[in-house]
């Protein structure tokens, strides 16, 4: 078992099919050009969980900053495949993803839900999180 940032163009499109679990609006053609983007405008990183040659669960994080947080460390995705689930993926990857925090001396450890996803807010609930505000948006129309 092994976790890595995945870096190279290849390594982020194998991440491809484990994300778009999570995120089915994703495009294949253009799904590389757009994480490399957010990594050189936000820091975002994707970190993959492979074990057998085979990627099992696949986190996309940054840190930053802010008034409100001071110093943060922000998980965007987090996604175990389907097939994989229930067989300690999610929490090796937690594990390293506060290890990670703990290590870049954050304040902070923060991530959003939808409010839908009633097996992964008992996941985070169970891994020290607490549900500490509401999130709010809207649509704009261009």
């Amino acid at each position: 078992m092994e976790l890595k940032i995945m870096k190279s163009d290849s390594e982020i499109m194998s991440t491809f099919d484990t994300v778009k679990e999570l995120r089915p609006q994703l495009e294949k053609d253009s799904y590389v050009e757009k994480i490399n983007r957010l990594n050189e405008v936000y820091q975002y990183n994707l970190v993959a969980l492979i074990d057998d040659n085979e990627i099992k669960a696949v986190a996309g994080f940054r840190i930053n900053e802010s008034l409100a947080w001071g110093k943060y460390f922000y998980v965007d995705d987090l996604i175990t495949k389907q097939v994989s689930r229930r067989k300690g993926y999610a929490n090796k990857l937690w594990e390293w993803l506060i290890k990670q925090a703990k290590e870049n001396k954050c304040e902070q450890f923060h991530l959003d839900s939808g409010v839908n996803r009633h097996d992964a807010h008992r996941f985070y609930l169970k891994g020290g999180l607490d549900i500490s505000c509401h999130h709010f948006q809207m649509a704009i129309e261009s």
